[in-house]
């Protein structure tokens, strides 16, 4: 029996009708069919197991680098979510409380935190209320938070520090305290030295010179040496010259030209090697200019070097735990033909404060 001829698109020559499939190619079609979406689902499946693995190395990775801060302090919020080496978080209190502590925190290369955990604290410490009864009696009722104790919770030495001298616990807050011979700078923390020379708080002579120091000052009387068949003549405030030698004294002639002074103030444990003071020639008479520590207290601490044609400096070279006063020497000699001409000396003197700012 001849099969039923199946419709046709109109675009199709009627003269040659398509048959429809039978069953077994149908069935052939399914199978290939399923066969592909087989396929694909199990390259679909290998590809997420792949993701999956990626995602969680990048995940193991991400927790190795990075650490979330501790607790969130009570009553704050914490602005920042991503937690790895360099980023910051920021913190912030709710109304009525007080931040205590450093505001913002980097995540560091040791994988910690810079400074210490914050704290929110209640703005209200001690509220009183006077109650007046029909008799005209007031009554005092106190409610009390407790006090914290912020110059123990942020102590000197340590980073996020509230002072950098001394730090005095108020009810509700705190204030910091300098030693004599500084004020409070304007930031409430710091301290500043107090120039008793310039703002004329000494009692200095008039024969003396006021040197202002970290946290005093000091008097000095600069006096030109009494050496043996020379003297000498104070040419300015702090510079002695000596005066004409005789012909043939050698003694006299061996003598320093000149000698001048110079003070310097600095702080205790300044770190070293450092640049303290610079001596130069002005004109050269001979060949040679040489520089080098003729003597002076503390020559332990101190280096000279060539600097530069006509200039040497006396150099720092360990640091000085304060209160403490070095001296050295500095000379100058010039030569000509390995004679000497002249010998030019340089006496400075360190005062170190007791304090390192």
């Amino acid at each position: 029996m001849r099969r039923a001829a199946c419709k046709t698109d109109a675009t199709l020559s009627l003269s040659r009708p398509q048959e429809c499939p039978s069953n077994q190619e149908l069935q052939n079609s399914l199978r290939q069919v399923e066969k592909m979406l087989a396929a694909h689902e199990a390259s679909y499946q290998q590809s997420l197991r792949s993701l999956r693995k990626k995602l969680s190395a990048l995940q193991n990775s991400t927790r190795a680098i990075s650490r979330k801060p501790k607790k969130l302090p009570a009553n704050s919020r914490r602005l920042g979510r991503v937690f790895a080496i360099g980023h910051e978080v920021h913190f912030l209190c709710k109304p009525g409380y007080e931040l205590i502590g450093p505001r913002t925190r980097v995540c560091l290369e040791s994988l910690k935190w810079s400074g210490q955990q914050p704290m929110c604290r209640s703005e209200s410490d001690c509220v009183c209320v006077c109650v007046c009864v029909c008799v005209c009696v007031c009554v005092c009722v106190c409610v009390c938070v407790s006090d914290i104790d912020e110059c123990r919770l942020f102590p000197l030495g340590q980073p996020g520090r509230l002072c950098v001298h001394q730090c005095v616990n108020t009810p509700g807050s705190f204030h910091c305290l300098c030693p004599a011979g500084y004020d409070l700078a304007r930031d409430a923390r710091s301290c500043k030295d107090i120039d008793e020379c310039e703002s004329r708080r000494h009692n200095c002579t008039a024969e003396q010179v006021c040197v202002n120091t970290y946290g005093g000052f000091r008097c000095v009387t600069v006096e030109c040496p009494r050496l043996k068949n020379a003297t000498y003549i104070r040419t300015s405030p702090m510079r002695c010259e000596r005066n004409p030698c005789m012909v043939g004294d050698r003694t006299c002639t061996q003598a320093p030209n000149s000698i001048s002074f110079h003070f310097l103030p600095v702080v205790s444990n300044m770190s070293a090697p450092r640049v303290l003071f610079r001596v130069s020639a002005a004109r050269v008479l001979g060949d040679t200019l040489r520089f080098g520590l003729a003597g002076g207290r503390g020559r332990g601490h101190f280096s000279v070097q060539r600097s530069g044609r006509q200039s040497g400096t006396l150099l720092l070279v360990t640091p000085v735990q304060g209160p403490a006063t070095l001296e050295a020497e500095v000379e100058m000699s010039e030569l000509e033909h390995n004679v000497l001409l002249g010998r030019y000396v340089t006496k400075v003197t360190m005062f170190v404060s007791p304090y390192e700012f």
